[in-house]
């Protein structure tokens, strides 16, 4: 595709979406739930990338209910990621590392003035707790698009009969498809930049009597697009479907994935900026700069128990020792049948198993003058000598150390649900109960020789950081009533869910619990520590309503109040304080959520608009610190928060192209401040703004990395019955990298288009062959995108990935 002709399209397409003053990547085909009954006298647009109007536009919603179709799925970039799919709706911002965002550190998701772990993930009613990358469930581990028939999302006013204890108003659900009724199978491969590799193999068994299934494998390699390393993929799934009776089945599901990556690094817009790459010997400088492929010449000096002739290895910098694994299998069960004709239940019940590691080095360290002590206590061979005091049964530190992070755990639970419709009432029902489990090994190990490649020796350890369980019993109940007014015309929903967390930390938290250091000198620490705490408010309520004005046209509007587990509940607790043995326990985070919207379906057009406004209290932020050599998350709670905005999604076919080219987009406004000044910030650092040095003043502040304007345009062209083009665009405005708002990354525009040949049904030239180009940042479009933020001082980033290019080939028999 030639850059005269994506300018143009993007041009027409941004035009055409502003001018309506409605968005949303419908390019990308919205949808909600299954469709309402049809409206008399509707007409309404049709096309291969674009859903029914009802659909797209959240019909009969209560609440702004956005969709990416599988249609839409499908056009995305092979191996694409669970969480870039979210990045056409309206109000979802999506910044990954890379054009399929793998990479599960340099992820990150705002909607309104929720993040990422803020937000309800569900898989085929299956809770996904919370979206932590350290003992987590995040969802982009357990599908994959080809699987997937629509992914609903909710940006702010979830429903009080989804489950979880993370969402503080937003909820995505992902939906599987069902197995094939006929026999059949799809073998996909995908060659693309950065030596991109791809295959897809999936199997249909056809309905055998009440039994269908599908099982699927996928396996993705591909290098890093900056510094060394690489992706190592393996995906499976299989669902079994056996219908029962009268509209009864039972599903059975099961997920693997077995990943392995390696790290890149952050970094400040001076070392973007920089002519050289601070992190790699023979790196290139700015957006390509990553960690070394070889080890880069250093020295250990001055040891203090340890020294091998003529190695002079000692460096953070080298991408082996910076690895990711992780092992995860989810099974589910689901149960669905209706009761007469007025009834129904639902159960799903489920059991997760999780696994993995994630390494990263730290150097040696600084001795004094005399060789026999560190300078630091908090160097690699510092702790080393403070827990050897403190009668650890540690080793001395042979060089650089392998950090080394053990994490798993399993997590199991169940949901039912039920329904009863009388009268002009439909009453809904439910419960769920889950218990999670998860544990957590941090330490240092030496590499033999002393050298980084030499083999890794868990037997020598430096010194030891953490070694906790941390549980999670989980109760919640809803009930709901949906009501229907005036012939139908205006429908009520009223409801309100009780929550329950129990919450328990058993173990040695952090280095205060192994050692602490008391005039100069390391004494035993508290010791295993037990902490509980439970999280419970019984009283959450939802109300909205939906009012047909016409059979084209509707105003919705509802209100919810939210109730969620504190945001890094693990981190916060595995904190161990100098001055006491336990640390103040954090509160739950609340929000209210506010919502007003409109929607219509007229002929060539359709679109909504929803207005929102929200309010935190507990909010808790993240903000990044350097432990180690590593750069680690930590978590504080800055009081109050409020957030308003309006978000526009819409499509539009003019007949005067022929029905053969239509556009569409989607506006966000986001306006998030803090609401308080916050004493005693952990970790504060100088800042000038306020007068008193214990308080950090964020009142009025903009929430970092809360992008005010968020829009996106498309254009999509079907000349033919076996070719679409498509060509999208999303601005984002200036966002703020600190706390205290004296930092900004630039706004930015980036585009994508893909191209796709043939249907697969056996018609048109390409016969049961389809093929698809994709194509990422099309513009190559150099600039920084993804934020690690810090409270008062500079902080760092990731660079948008380069122009990426791939393409597949498929084949359905």
């Amino acid at each position: 595709m030639k850059v005269s002709f994506g300018r143009a399209a993007l041009g027409a397409a941004s035009a055409i979406a502003i001018a309506c003053a409605f968005s949303g990547e419908a390019a990308q085909a919205q949808t909600a739930p299954p469709p309402a009954e049809a409206k008399p006298d509707t007409v309404t647009i049709t096309a291969r990338r674009l859903s029914e109007a009802d659909e797209a536009v959240g019909l009969d919603s209560a609440s702004n209910l956005v969709a990416v179709t599988r249609d839409a799925l499908l056009s995305a970039p092979a191996g694409v990621s669970g969480l870039k799919m979210l990045e056409g709706l309206p109000g979802f911002n999506v910044q990954t590392e890379g054009a399929l965002g793998l990479y599960e550190f340099g992820n990150a998701v705002t909607v309104r003035a929720f993040n990422l772990q803020q937000v309800g993930f569900v898989l085929d009613g299956i809770p996904m707790g919370r979206s932590d990358i350290f003992g987590g469930s995040p969802i982009f581990r357990y599908v994959d698009n080809e699987n997937l028939g629509s992914v609903v999302a909710s940006p702010g006013a979830g429903d009080v009969a989804q489950p979880s204890y993370a969402s503080l108003g937003p909820i995505v659900e992902y939906h599987s498809i069902d197995p094939d009724k006929n026999f059949g199978a799809t073998l996909s491969q995908t060659w693309g930049d950065d030596n991109l590799r791809r295959s897809f193999v999936k199997v249909n068994s056809g309905q055998w009597g009440p039994v269908s299934a599908y099982a699927s494998r996928t396996k993705l390699d591909s290098n890093l697009w900056r510094g060394g390393g690489y992706v190592d993929r393996e995906h499976a799934e299989a669902k079994i479907k056996l219908d029962l009776w009268d509209g009864a089945f039972l599903d059975f599901k099961w997920v693997y994935n077995d990943f392995y990556d390696i790290d890149t690094p952050d970094m400040s817009k001076a070392q973007y900026y920089g002519t050289t790459c601070p992190y790699g010997v023979n790196e290139p400088a700015g957006r390509y700069c990553g960690y070394g492929r070889t080890q880069p010449a250093g020295t250990l000096t001055n040891l203090y128990q340890y020294n091998t002739p003529g190695f002079t290895y000692d460096t953070t910098n080298w991408y082996q020792d910076r690895i990711n694994v992780r092992n995860d299998a989810l099974y589910g069960v689901s149960f669905h049948s209706p009761i007469g004709e007025k009834a129904k239940v639902d159960v799903t019940t489920y059991y997760e198993d999780k696994d993995g590691w994630g390494s990263s080095p730290e150097t040696y360290g600084a001795l004094n003058a005399a060789g026999t002590n560190a300078t630091s206590d908090t160097s690699l061979i510092g702790r080393y000598l403070r827990q050897k005091e403190a009668g650890l049964p540690v080793t001395a530190p042979r060089g650089t150390a392998f950090g080394v992070s053990f994490v798993g755990g399993v997590r199991f639970g169940g949901v039912v649900k039920a329904s009863y419709e009388v009268g002009f009432n439909t009453f809904e029902a439910g419960i769920w109960l889950e218990k999670d489990d998860y544990v957590r090994r941090q330490q240092r190990a030496n590499h033999e020789g002393g050298i980084q490649t030499g083999r890794i020796l868990f037997n020598e350890i430096p010194y030891y950081r953490r070694a906790y369980e941390s549980t999670r019993n989980t109760t919640q109940l809803f009930i709901k009533d949906k009501m229907t007014f005036l012939d139908d015309k205006l429908k009520v929903e009223a409801g309100v869910k009780s929550l329950k967390v129990d919450y328990q930390m058993s173990g040695y938290r952090d280095f205060n619990d192994y050692y602490r250091v008391v005039a100069g000198r390391g004494v035993p620490g508290y010791g295993p520590q037990t902490i509980t705490e439970t999280y419970e408010d019984n009283f959450l309520p939802m109300v909205g309503a939906v009012y047909s004005i016409t059979p084209r046209e509707q105003l919705f509007a509802s209100y919810s109040e939210n109730y969620a587990l504190p945001r890094g509940t693990d981190d916060v607790y595995s904190i161990a304080p100098n001055t006491s043995v336990l640390a103040p326990h954090p509160k739950a985070e609340e929000s209210k959520n506010f919502e007003l919207g409109a929607r219509t379906t007229r002929g060539a057009f359709y679109g909504s608009v929803a207005a929102y406004y929200t309010t935190f209290e507990n909010r808790i932020e993240s903000y990044s610190g350097v432990i180690g050599g590593a750069t680690e998350t930590f978590y504080q709670s800055v009081g109050g928060v409020k957030s308003y905005g309006l978000e526009l999604t819409g499509a539009y076919k003019p007949q005067f192209f022929d029905e053969k080219l239509y556009f569409n987009g989607n506006l966000t406004y986001n306006h998030s401040t803090f609401e308080d000044d916050v004493a005693g910030f952990a970790n504060t650092v100088s800042y000038t703004g306020c007068a008193s040095a214990t308080v950090l003043c964020l009142s009025g502040k903009t929430l970092p990395d809360s992008p005010e304007w968020v829009i996106s345009a498309g254009a999509t062209w079907e000349p033919t019955d076996w070719i679409v083009a498509n060509i999208s665009a999303k601005y984002q405005s200036d966002r703020y990298s600190n706390f205290v708002n004296k930092e900004e990354a630039s706004d930015y525009t980036v585009t994508t288009a893909y191209i796709d040949f043939g249907t697969g049904d056996g018609e048109g030239p390409l016969g049961m062959l389809k093929a698809r180009v994709n194509i990422d940042n099309l513009f190559d479009v150099d600039t920084l995108a993804f934020i690690n933020r810090s409270i008062a001082g500079t902080g760092t980033f990731r660079p948008l990935n380069p122009r990426t290019v791939s393409f597949t080939l498929t084949a359905d028999f």
